[in-house]
């Protein structure tokens, strides 16, 4: 009985000592858990943006919006478009800029917004980025007094009557509108608003 003592404390003493040895490992169920969390987290993100991307598409659709998503950006395209030689923003394109504006400050606060502006072939290279330039700086400058954009991250370029970017290549007069336009693009890095994580 002594001798079955003796041996349970010496095996009890080992068992302790063996435990204590192991405080600096990681449990396999902890380190699951972490990778399970950010997976989820990984998802959840993914998920984000793939919903911001269709309410966007929900939200332009009747304005005939094409929206593409790329790698850290979103492309709107055929958002205002523009009578023959003019740069004057038209009464019937406000409303998609005002729903434009509501979900990029709602969504994406920090975002960079590049207004991309469009001529048709008509006149001179040097006519059609002035008028492509003249485009943009309307619909900026809209987006910023009346959108709540801040100016600073909103910028104007253009790429007059670019042959790689018509929408209808050599169209111009009544056929070329849709070369006329302004074209939004989003640049996002960061946290959409309210989303938790670090």
């Amino acid at each position: 009985m002594r001798c079955h003592r003796r041996v349970l404390v010496i095996s009890s003493c080992l068992l302790v000592v063996a435990l204590a040895g192991c405080h600096g490992y990681v449990k396999k169920a902890d380190f699951d858990s972490t990778v399970a969390e950010l997976r989820a987290n990984d998802q959840k993100q993914q998920q984000e943006i793939d919903g911001l991307t269709e309410q966007m598409r929900q939200r332009f659709a009747d304005y005939d919006a094409k929206i593409a998503a790329m790698k850290g950006r979103i492309r709107v395209d055929a958002v205002t478009h523009f009578a023959f030689n003019d740069s004057t923003l038209r009464e019937e394109d406000k409303p998609l800029l005002d729903d434009f504006a509501k979900v990029v400050s709602g969504n994406f606060p920090e975002a960079v917004i590049t207004v991309e502006g469009f001529a048709d072939p008509a006149g001179s290279s040097a006519f059609n980025r002035r008028l492509g330039q003249a485009r943009a700086d309307a619909v900026r400058d809209y987006l910023v007094s009346t959108g709540g954009l801040t100016a600073d991250k909103v910028r104007a370029v253009s790429y007059g009557e670019a042959r790689n970017r018509q929408v209808l290549p050599g169209q111009s007069g009544d056929g070329g509108e849709p070369n006329r336009r302004v074209t939004l693009v989003i640049d996002y890095a960061g946290s959409m608003a309210g989303a938790s994580g670090g």
